[in-house]
């Protein structure tokens, strides 16, 4: 039986466990809460996925194994200019590219910007080996932008060296091809891996060329501590951008581009490097970690705007590095199991972007040059406290000092030179009380806090044309959350949470022009109803189910007053996930999921419903061992049934081209080939 991931009640799934031998719950162990702990008795909504589940599905994006999460919502698996949008109870839902308000890491290290951006480009999905998903207010933990918290590990090497490629070719010209190499000698764990894919996509100027190298080293000392080296790259030549559809003409032809982004050439260019390091080591009641990374971005985005407004064509080399320490002390307090972790988190980005017309494809005048400088310092205290054997304590407090200054180099129109410092302090206080295994209740009260980036302070009157921080201020969220989970006749595992949250000064769209967002700022209401499970029915199959209801409302919107008590745009108010997974003695597997979204707004103003939808998917392989060769088969159908949906809505558009249409049904196929040395 696999180690169980996302989580709630089956209620009465009866005599059939009866039938069955008893299966031992195995423990999920995460680390999103910044230490190791136990996901059912931690107080807070904690979600896993893992290798198995991401790595055997097409690899377009992340979004294809994460739907078994409650609450979190995935849009734009398709267009990789714009990036997956990822959104955590309504945080991010509002991205116009990349992801906001959510703290992503991989493997310890941050791929969030101290301004709150979050690029993906260097995560490389076949080597995943889990994702956490920490749902709520994690300011006391990460500081900014963490609405929510992705912690995502990748593989490393195993005790048996290996070596293994894949290769998958798909509809609409898809093909991506991977490698990994991995394995111990002595004290020395290594792994490496790579991939490229290549996809014309289901619509014209879609297309998407992308490739990743990555390698971790991790090396255990004499005296036990453990030093880790990572090293990635990315390099993505073309991410076309096929643009948004209005109503007319997503009803005349869905796999159409939108003219402008034909005739302008829409789409983007990145490349990426990332060096990071890290020490651990435990010494009797002691812990103590250390990291330090250095990220590398270069990026060249051609937007549909014409020439006339002047900033159709973006650049920026960006250089990203940081690090931190964190110690922890077990001692015990008072006689009751404690643990005390004092950390602090330092991280400085510099972009250096310029902006020009875009000239059918090509740089013009140049509009608009500016350094980017953010720095973030960030002191964090969590004390976690046994009460009795039924009572666990939680509590956190976290300072944050960030500043963000702008160098203006475009004098033409003034100089908008500016600086701006924000001085945070944010907590989180939990309980959890475990009378039985099956039932572990929990509570928690948590603050978090949220600065605009660097791009959603641009005023949208002179299309973003003006340096300065004039136009958005920072947001902050406080709210509590009340939850149960638990394992059930040692076959289910659930998680049930309810949560209410007020956002003051919330960071939202107020209008998309020609593909950039310009944002102000709104108080909301959130609300909401969580659930998860997990359950082995049969010998070899496996039930996954989750269901969201969402209540996400503005209460005061000064920009625009009429849509006060309307629904936040973006996110649907009801969304689920099943999947049924058979896993046959001899090799044979068989995958089944449907996904339902209900209805959501694409504007402020509730104007435009976009209409609810259910997709299907269905995988099939089979794992064929001989000797130390393993060779696996896999084929997949995607939208089954042929759905018509949208894979992303541009929020607030402009032009009321609101819609991306997804693909019809469509397959893909994949062989592995696996080889174990002989040691």
């Amino acid at each position: 039986m696999k180690p169980f991931r996302v989580l709630v009640p089956v209620i009465a799934l009866g005599s059939c466990f009866q039938a069955l031998p008893a299966l031992a719950v195995e423990q999920v162990v995460v680390t999103a809460t910044r230490v190791e702990r136990d996901a059912l008795t931690t107080p807070m909504s904690i979600s896993t996925v893992e290798r198995d589940d991401v790595q055997s599905r097409q690899l377009l994006g992340l979004d294809e194994a994460m739907g078994r999460v409650p609450g979190l919502y995935f849009t734009n698996r398709y267009n990789y200019s714009r990036d997956l949008r990822i959104s955590i109870r309504g945080f991010g839902a509002r991205s116009n590219f990349g992801v906001r308000g959510v703290k992503v890491f991989i493997d310890g290290i941050p791929s969030t910007t101290p301004d709150g951006q979050t690029a993906l480009d260097d995560l490389d999905l076949s080597n995943v080996e889990r994702v956490e998903v920490l749902r709520g207010p994690a300011g006391a933990l990460y500081g900014a932008s963490s609405g929510g918290v992705i912690n995502i590990h990748t593989e490393s090497g195993t005790e048996t060296p290996f070596a293994e490629a894949g290769v998958s070719l798909g509809s609409y010209d898809f093909d991506r091809y991977n490698f990994k190499v991995g394995g111990e000698t002595g004290p020395l764990n290594y792994y490496v891996n790579g991939s490229y894919l290549n996809y014309d996509g289901y619509r014209q100027q879609s297309s998407v060329e992308h490739m990743t190298l990555n390698g971790k080293w991790a090396y255990t000392f004499s005296d036990g501590s453990v030093g880790q080296l990572i090293v990635r790259a990315a390099h993505s030549p073309t991410a076309d951008d096929p643009g948004g559809l209005n109503v007319v003409e997503r009803g005349t032809d869905c796999g159409a581009a939108r003219d402008r982004n034909i005739a302008l050439d829409a789409g983007e260019e990145v490349d990426e490097q990332k060096v990071a390091w890290s020490w651990r080591k435990q010494w009797g009641v002691h812990e103590l970690n250390l990291r330090n990374y250095y990220n590398w971005r270069d990026f060249d985005a051609r937007l549909p705007l014409p020439p006339f407004l002047g900033t159709g064509v973006v650049a920026f080399q960006r250089f990203f590095y940081g690090g931190g320490a964190q110690y922890s002390n077990s001692t015990a307090l008072f006689g009751h199991a404690n643990r005390v972790t004092l950390g602090v988190d330092v991280d400085h980005s510099t972009d250096d972007r310029q902006r020009f017309n875009n000239l059918s494809g090509r740089p013009g005048p140049l509009a608009f040059d500016q350094d980017e400088n953010a720095d973030t310092v960030g002191i964090f205290l969590q004390d976690e406290f046994t009460l009795t054997e039924q009572i666990f304590l939680q509590a956190g407090l976290r300072y944050d000092h960030i500043k963000f200054e702008v160098e203006d180099r475009f004098l033409a129109n003034g100089d908008q030179s500016d600086e701006l410092e924000f001085d945070e302090i944010n907590y989180m206080i939990g309980a959890m009380w475990s009378p039985l295994e099956a039932l572990n209740l929990y509570a928690n009260y948590a603050t978090a806090f949220e600065t605009p980036t660097f791009t959603e302070f641009a005023n949208p009157a002179n299309n973003g044309t003006l340096g300065g921080f004039a136009n958005v201020a920072a947001q902050r969220t406080r709210g509590f959350e009340v939850g149960l989970k638990g394992a059930l006749f040692e076959r289910v595992r659930y998680d049930l949470a309810y949560y209410d949250m007020t956002v003051e000064d919330e960071v939202t769209t107020v209008t998309n022009i020609e593909g950039r967002a310009f944002f102000n700022n709104a108080d909301t209401d959130r609300r909401g109803f969580e659930l998860g499970v997990v359950a082995q029915l049969l010998p070899g199959l496996e039930f996954n189910g989750s269901y969201t209801y969402t209540d996400l409302e503005f209460d005061r919107f000064p920009n625009t007053p009429a849509a006060e008590g309307n629904r936040l745009p973006g996110v649907p108010r009801h969304f689920g996930y099943m999947e049924l997974d058979y896993q046959h003695a001899s090799g044979a597997f068989v995958k089944w999921d449907w996904s339902f979204a209900g209805s959501l707004f694409a504007d402020n103003l509730n104007n435009t419903r976009v209409d609810n939808y259910d997709v299907s998917n269905l995988i099939i392989g089979y794992g064929y061992k001989r000797g130390r060769f393993t060779l696996t088969p896999t084929f997949g159908v995607n939208n089954l049934f042929g759905a018509d949906y949208n894979t992303d809505i541009r929020i607030q558009d402009a032009t009321r081209r609101y819609f991306e249409p997804a693909p019809d049904r469509n397959i893909f196929g994949t062989i592995r080939l696996r080889y174990e040395f002989d040691v």
